[in-house]
Formats: structure tokens, C-alpha cells, sequence
């Protein structure tokens, strides 16, 4: 994981934590209106993924406690994790590419609605990505991967001042390059080369030579507008487009996306595709229902999208009448590390990983909010264009004062927060009943990263080995790890919610 020359340690923020009362007159307890829909507070959990679902994509009893467990906190947003667009293998991630998945999508829908008891409304982000391969192992990527052609001849008669290269039987280029020296290989391969040997075969939006890459805007919006259709069969609120990190829609977004064939180069055309997308779902869904969007503030990598092409986007988003803005930063595979061999390259472990979930290991802004900023310019630029579009910040959110100032400062509509509400899903109960001091507060060390990079089920370490010998618990495959947290004891909360009401 990438870390700062020299990363201060900061402690998090100590927490004010408001009456009953003081709750009830916040900002951040007060309902908004999304579109069609109105939320009865200002809170929001975004997306993660848990690595929960079946091989198949298919809903499992877990994707319905770890819902039903956020849910029981009653968040006035809850979106599901980012669920393929396509019917195509991805692990076990949740899919919504065929009506197969429906039965177990519904299923989820009435967890969440019975567990919240109708106060939290759910959003799925659907979202598309294209083939990212584990990095080989050396003998196998130049036994059988690598097309040798007349170009690595030709480059390593030259490096090696040798022209029988220029005729050598495939065969013994192959097992040459096998064991070259790391200088003879970076003078014979090419970039791209270079980086499925060292990193894993990687596709790009600007793959156009490749077919199926060529026609992604042809099939996308129906494929997007298809899932979306389905979200809206199963029961869910809304969708939410996931344009952000290191996918299709954020690749034609991005800066670096250099099509020539109207959907790459000046922002105008990156951005004709997301909209072509979006009012290809709004066609299918109608104007009835929640349809949002996620994409980046900033890309933060080198030649990549910055705050300016942010704005741009977001006023472009609000004109064409998507119903919310959800701001997140960075994320990208461009500067990810090296993963190990027969490991898939990680788009959160670079810099722009590290600014998409900041730890309290950080330079002298710190952890917190520190993508709030980005969030607060988008949504001038919105307001200013005459769209009252709501915006989401997200990213190191994690107190009362915290997420009521940034409401207060008018830098966001709704304050998101995906770490914290892992660590204690029950937050939004908990301060809005005057029980703030219970809240299980989020340390910001990565815990959870670190196993959703190993594809493991994500838990917390605040609580995945807390009471190990309750009952009924599930756990993890080695059975050292809860796979829930643990559930809180809110009698006096209940009784607070009758008088209220």
C-alpha cells in the first residue's frame, strides 16, 4: 500500500456526540428529496463490497445478514454493492445481467425493508469492467502468452548486435527472453508488454484494434438500461451508475481516454457515453425513478481527470436529470502496485488508492473529509448552472460535528460514510437517539481494505473477533472470524422511538 515519504500519525477526531434533541434539530437528520423519492435524513451508506455472493453472482444467506445488519440501523440510504451489469464470470460478486438473478435481488429488497422497518430506502450500484488477468508467471507469459512477431526480432538483434535474431525459429526467442536480463526485456518488449508480464494483461477503454472494445458505446446503454430494469422489478428505490475508480464508465471519462471515434479526447466527447448510458436507463425506468451516479472528483494520476473536468461532468450529469451526484476520489489501476505473481493488479494501492480510502497514517491534512473540498466545488458549479441536484460526500466521515458542518457549510446535501457504518452499522440510530458515546468508532486503518484486496469476506477488526461464542453467529471459512457485528443492545432507543411517535 502506498504511504507518504514521511506519513504523520493522526488520531481521530474526537467526537462531540449530540442529546436526543440536538439530534432531532440537525441538519443531518432532516429529510431531503431525491428525485421522485424523499430520504428522512441527510445519511448515507455508499457502496462496498463484502465478497459474499456466489461464484455464479447469485444472492447467499450472508448478502442478506450483511444487508440486513446495515439496515437494522436504519441509514435513510443504503446502496447495495457494485453488482455486473453483464452475465459474465466475476468472482463472487453480485450480478444483475440476466432475470435469473431476480428471485435472490427481491429477497434481498424485503431483508432491507423489513429489517429497517421501511425507514431506508435502497439503492444498487450497477456497474461494467473490462478483463483484468493475474500476473503470470514468467515461463508461462513467454512459453505461451506473448506474440512474438518481426518487431521483438528486429529489437533484440539490436540489443544484442546478434542479426541471426532476425531469423531465429520462434522457439528460441521464446526461451531467450524467458531468462533475459530485466534490461534486454525493457528494450525488446513494448509498454504494453512489459505490463501484462509485470503487472497482468490489463484492458482499456482505447483497446479499439479489439472488437468487442470498439463497440462498447454500441451495446453499453442497453446493457446498463437492461440491469437497471431489473433493479427497478426487484423492488429497489433507485440505481446508481458506477462511473468512478477503475471501470469501463470511468475509463471513457477519464483524461487518458483517447478514442478517435467521438468518444474519447475533449471532455465533451468522454463524457457522451455516461450520458448516452444514462438516458438509455432513465428511457427504460422512467422519470419515476431514482437513478444516481458515482464518479471522481479527481483521478489522481499523472494525466488523468482533475477538480476542472469534475465540474464539468457534474453540471453535465445535473442538465441531463440524473437525480443525484456521489463523489468519490482516485482509484485507479494506473498506479497500483506490482501485485505478486498469480495475484490480480489492485486499483487501491497506489496513490490514487490511498486518497480514495485515506488512513490515519496521512501528510498534514489528514484523513478526514479530505475529499470534501472536491465535493463542495462540484456542487457550486451545480447550483450555479441552476440545478438542485443533491450531491453525496464521502470519504473519512466519521462524526456528528464532522457531517453536520460540512451540511452546515452548504459543501454537500448528504453526508456518506462506508468505513464507519462497517465498524458500527447502528451509528445513525445511535446519535440520533442521544447515544452517541456507544458508537464503535472507526480507527482508519485499513483492516477491511486489506481483505477485500485478498478477496476475502470484509469484516472489521473492531469487532470480527469480538464474542466468538454467541450463538447462531456465522463466521468466516476458518471460522476465526464473525462475519456480523456483534448486535446492540438499543432498549432505550426503542423507548425513545415510541414516545416520539
Amino acid at each position: 500500500m502506498w504511504k507518504f515519504a514521511n506519513p504523520i500519525k493522526h488520531s481521530i477526531p474526537e467526537a462531540h456526540w449530540p442529546t436526543a434533541e440536538e439530534a432531532r434539530r440537525s441538519l443531518l437528520f432532516q429529510p431531503i428529496r431525491i428525485g421522485p423519492l424523499t430520504l428522512e435524513s441527510r445519511t448515507w451508506v455508499p457502496a462496498m463490497v463484502p465478497w459474499r455472493a456466489t461464484e455464479y453472482g447469485l444472492v447467499t444467506q450472508d448478502n442478506l445478514d450483511w444487508y440486513r445488519r446495515f439496515a437494522e440501523g436504519q441509514p435513510a440510504a443504503l446502496v447495495v454493492e457494485a453488482t455486473g451489469v453483464r452475465d459474465i464470470p466475476s468472482g463472487p460478486l453480485l450480478r444483475i445481467g440476466d432475470d435469473r438473478f431476480l428471485p435472490g435481488l427481491k429477497t434481498l429488497v424485503e431483508t432491507v425493508r423489513e429489517a429497517s422497518e421501511g425507514h431506508t430506502k435502497l439503492f444498487i450500484q450497477i456497474i461494467d469492467f473490462l478483463a483484468v488477468k493475474r500476473r503470470p508467471d514468467p515461463k508461462k507469459y513467454f512459453g505461451r502468452f506473448l506474440e512474438i512477431n518481426d518487431r521483438h526480432r528486429r529489437a533484440l538483434s539490436d540489443v544484442t548486435e546478434d542479426e541471426g535474431w532476425i531469423t531465429a525459429d520462434e522457439a528460441i526467442v521464446r526461451a531467450y527472453l524467458m531468462d533475459a536480463p530485466v534490461e534486454v526485456l525493457d528494450r525488446t518488449l513494448s509498454e504494453r508488454e512489459l505490463e501484462s508480464l509485470r503487472f497482468g494483461y490489463r484492458e482499456r477503454v482505447t483497446d479499439t484494434h479489439l472488437t468487442h472494445i470498439r463497440e462498447l458505446p454500441q451495446f453499453l446503454p442497453d446493457i446498463f438500461a437492461d440491469a437497471a430494469r431489473r433493479a427497478r422489478e426487484a423492488g429497489f428505490d433507485g440505481v446508481e451508475l458506477h462511473y468512478a475508480h477503475a471501470y469501463t464508465m470511468a475509463g471513457f471519462l477519464s483524461a487518458l481516454n483517447v478514442r478517435d471515434d467521438g468518444y474519447g479526447g475533449p471532455r465533451e466527447n468522454r463524457v457522451r457515453l455516461p450520458l448516452e448510458v444514462f438516458r438509455a436507463v432513465r428511457q427504460r425506468v422512467g422519470d419515476d425513478y431514482v437513478v444516481g451516479v458515482r464518479f471522481l472528483g479527481d483521478e489522481v494520476i499523472a494525466g488523468g481527470n482533475r477538480i476542472d473536468d469534475a465540474v464539468f461532468f457534474g453540471v453535465e450529469f445535473a442538465k441531463a436529470g440524473l437525480d443525484y451526484l456521489s463523489i468519490s476520489k482516485g482509484g485507479k489501476f494506473e498506479d497500483a502496485e506490482q501485485p505478486k505473481i498469480g495475484q490480480a493488479v489492485y486499483p487501491y494501492t497506489g496513490q490514487s488508492g490511498y486518497e480514495c480510502m485515506p488512513t490515519t497514517l496521512s501528510d498534514e491534512r489528514g484523513p478526514f473529509g479530505r475529499s470534501v473540498p472536491l465535493v463542495a466545488q462540484i456542487k457550486l458549479a451545480v447550483n450555479d448552472a441552476g440545478c438542485g441536484t443533491p450531491i453525496v460526500a464521502t470519504g473519512g466521515i466519521t462524526t456528528f460535528d464532522q457531517a453536520e458542518e460540512i451540511l452546515q457549510r452548504d459543501d454537500a446535501d448528504i453526508v456518506g460514510m462506508a468505513r464507519q457504518a462497517l465498524a458500527d452499522p447502528d451509528w445513525f440510530r445511535k446519535v440520533k437517539f442521544g447515544r452517541g458515546q456507544e458508537v464503535r468508532r472507526c480507527t482508519y486503518t485499513n483492516y477491511c481494505e486489506a481483505l477485500d484486496q485478498a478477496h476475502r469476506q470484509v469484516t472489521c477488526k473492531l469487532w470480527d473477533r469480538k464474542e466468538l461464542d454467541e450463538p447462531g453467529i456465522s463466521t468466516a471459512a476458518d471460522g476465526r472470524r464473525r462475519l456480523l457485528p456483534p448486535r446492540w443492545d438499543d432498549h432505550l432507543s426503542a423507548r425513545i422511538e415510541t414516545k416520539e411517535r
